[in-house]
């Protein structure tokens, strides 16, 4: 009789603990939530002008990064508090679930099968998937259906090239690379025909080539979007009251027009429309 209800006891116990993590919405792997540290790490991307850069000095800039900081600043989190770590297209979601960072700014698409694995805040902004080719190939490239033939960018771990040979069965060639950085230089050198990804990114891409490759061949985008892309802020799988907090503080940056400065700041000088209006959140489940 005593070992029964030393059993019982032990399994309320259990249950009561079980309770009190799902009703804090801790994340499913027992990490504490984002809504509650006094410290954040942020996975980025490093090398995506214009969303995500690592400067020469060791700053990181870019709207991405801007965006954690307002969202971090938001949290209570401010300061030497916050630390950004690398991430790619194909370890972003790895590092979120493996707990090496707490958040994931990095135009993180959010779709079905990633919810699955992580949890989204968000989105914080609508891109649109867009081509980028060579000025002297715009009048070739008009559209998705133009690429067929043509040498894309395929860089691991992204959406991108898949929604285009895939999803719009366009019989294109890939040309492997380990990020749009290198992307952008195979296209700029000849060795690649188009890069299709988000417009932010490609705008971003654009500009940078303006500014460094003086003389090289300049590039257009081509306005012919392909697909939405919400970019969501990935989250530990389960942090409900992470995601919730966090919507809060994109719902604020959009009420106080700190999101409109931001998108004015990094893709006005290019001349790229943008939307300044809060998305429709995905919902924190």
């Amino acid at each position: 009789m005593m070992r029964a209800r030393r059993t019982g006891l032990l399994a309320a116990l259990t249950a009561a603990v079980t309770l009190a993590a799902g009703a804090c919405g801790v994340a499913g792997d027992g990490r504490g939530s984002v809504a509650g540290k006094d410290s954040l790490v942020v996975g980025v991307y490093t090398d995506h002008p214009g969303l995500g850069l690592r400067r020469a000095d060791g700053g990181y800039e870019g709207f991405d990064i801007d965006v954690a900081r307002e969202v971090a600043g938001r949290l209570g989190v401010r300061g030497s508090a916050l630390t950004f770590k690398r991430v790619t297209a194909a370890t972003r979601e790895g590092q979120l679930r493996e707990g090496a960072v707490d958040l994931v700014v990095a135009s993180y698409s959010i779709t079905q099968e990633r919810k699955t694995r992580v949890s989204f805040a968000g989105p914080y902004y609508v891109a649109h998937q867009d081509i980028l080719v060579r000025r002297s190939d715009a009048d070739k490239v008009r559209s998705v259906r133009d690429l067929a033939g043509r040498r894309l960018c395929k860089v691991e771990g992204s959406v991108s090239f898949p929604r285009v040979r895939d999803e719009k069965g366009v019989d294109v060639v890939p040309q492997s690379a380990s990020g749009y950085a290198q992307c952008l230089s195979l296209l700029s050198s000849g060795d690649l025909d188009a890069v299709s990804t988000d417009d932010l990114i490609l705008a971003g891409l654009a500009a940078q080539a303006a500014k460094s490759r003086a003389g090289g061949p300049p590039l257009r985008i081509v306005n012919a979007p392909i697909s939405d892309e919400p970019y969501g802020i990935g989250l530990a799988p389960g942090d409900l009251d992470g995601c919730e907090a966090v919507n809060k503080a994109i719902t604020e940056m959009y009420q106080d027009g700190t999101m409109a400065r931001l998108l004015k700041t990094w893709f006005g000088p290019v001349g790229l429309n943008v939307t300044t209006t809060v998305p429709q959140f995905e919902g924190c489940d």
